[in-house]
């Protein structure tokens, strides 16, 4: 009995040291930065925030303008008068500060918000990915290093930006590049 049951531990340990695993690893930083979705948001953002820094020069241009404008006038001005001219000034140039801080402020958590959705849905796509096509793990390199070596051959990064960028599924694929370990 003994050696029956042995047996079929035998048996059984063999048969899963052949299972083989799907194992490959993509370059995480690449496929987020050449996901076309964020490549789109990226050039449109840009003109967010050009906008954003014409305005802010604008401000502060008007502002400096205000300035030498009591510079120039300040002689004229009994010392009360000035200090009144100068502190309304002061005060304008702080409110307009906490205005700009504010707005930029707002413009880089709806960046980060964006940012933070592609790279969900570039995950989410992964995963989908590597259930459609069989792998056992699908590994995330990067500068971090959680991959440290992989084969040429194991590296799927081009594969899924190209299925990703197409906005298709994550359907089967018969790439050789994709080979069991």
């Amino acid at each position: 009995m003994k050696k029956v049951i042995l047996g079929l531990m035998v048996l059984v340990g063999a048969a899963s040291c052949q299972e083989q695993q799907k194992i490959a690893f993509v370059d995480n930083t690449k496929v987020v930065n050449e996901f076309n979705k964020k490549v789109d948001f990226e050039e449109s953002f840009k003109i967010k925030v050009d906008a954003f820094n014409k305005k802010a020069d604008s401000l502060n241009q008007m502002i400096q303008m205000e300035a030498q404008e009591f510079q120039s006038q300040a002689s004229k001005m009994n010392k009360t008068k000035q200090e009144e001219v100068y502190n309304a000034l002061v005060q304008k140039k702080q409110m307009q500060d906490y205005q700009i801080g504010n707005e930029e402020k707002a413009l880089q958590t709806e960046g980060q918000k964006e940012i933070d959705t592609l790279v969900k849905q570039v995950k989410a796509f992964i995963k989908d990915y590597g259930k459609a096509n069989g792998y056992t793990f699908i590994l995330g390199a990067n500068d971090a290093g959680s991959v440290l070596y992989g084969a040429e051959g194991k590296d799927i990064t081009e594969e899924i930006l190209s299925a990703l960028n197409k906005g298709g599924e994550a359907k089967e694929t018969s790439a050789e590049t994709t080979a069991t370990e």
